[in-house]
């Protein structure tokens, strides 16, 4: 098996534990949580089925979503429905509640860099996007609206919703959305796998170039 294809494999899979391992810390940490954590949250409170499953309940109801526009998943997005879920919940047993501001702020931000390395370990490794931001980049290239905006719709909608619920909304939630795209655009490129470059041919060796 090729050291690369390997390379890839480990990096999705330890990218998607430390996704949920890490959003499990911002959770605990009592600050605030990205928008579609908050609408898990908030989910999670009214149904009492566990945060993680939720997620992954959640997760397969947005990939449904790329039916009618077209989009076909990775097995990284695949991966992404499966794995983070139960990450979260293995993360929640570990971690307990922070109830002191400056554990409660360590903790968030260990929680958020660890989410930005963990997205560039599992987008990088080139095995597709998660179901979240396959349903933006879908959108925008069906109907060819601005990322941003339908960025912002999704997570304005997700998030009111989960608020609407119970989920927990606060000074997290707008670090995050503050944050997180930039911290991104940093590991992304760091941690992105290389495509493989294809075997260069011997102009000598073609048969436009002999003597006939």
């Amino acid at each position: 098996m090729p050291l690369l294809f390997v390379r890839r494999v480990t990096q999705l899979l330890v990218g998607l534990f430390l996704y949920g391992f890490a959003i499990s810390m911002m959770i605990q940490s009592g600050l605030g949580v990205s928008p579609w954590d908050v609408l898990s949250q908030g989910v999670s409170l009214r149904t009492g089925i566990g945060f993680g499953w939720v997620t992954n309940i959640i997760g397969a109801l947005v990939l449904l979503l790329w039916i009618p526009i077209r989009q076909r998943p990775g097995v990284g997005t695949i991966a992404n429905v499966l794995l983070i879920g139960p990450s979260i919940e293995v993360g929640l047993a570990i971690i307990p509640v922070q109830t002191v501001l400056w554990s409660q702020a360590l903790v968030f931000a260990g929680g958020l860099a660890m989410l930005a390395v963990a997205t560039g370990l599992y987008i990088g490794a080139r095995f597709g996007p998660g179901p979240r931001d396959g349903l933006m980049t879908g959108i925008h290239q069906r109907w060819g609206v601005r990322i941003w905006i339908v960025r912002s719709a999704i997570e304005l909608t997700v998030l009111s919703i989960g608020w609407v619920l119970g989920g927990t909304v606060g000074v997290g939630t707008v670090a995050f959305a503050l944050l997180i795209g930039s911290m991104v655009n940093t590991t992304l490129p760091l941690l992105r796998v290389p495509q493989p470059v294809p075997p260069r041919k011997d102009p000598a060796a073609s048969p436009d170039t002999l003597v006939r």
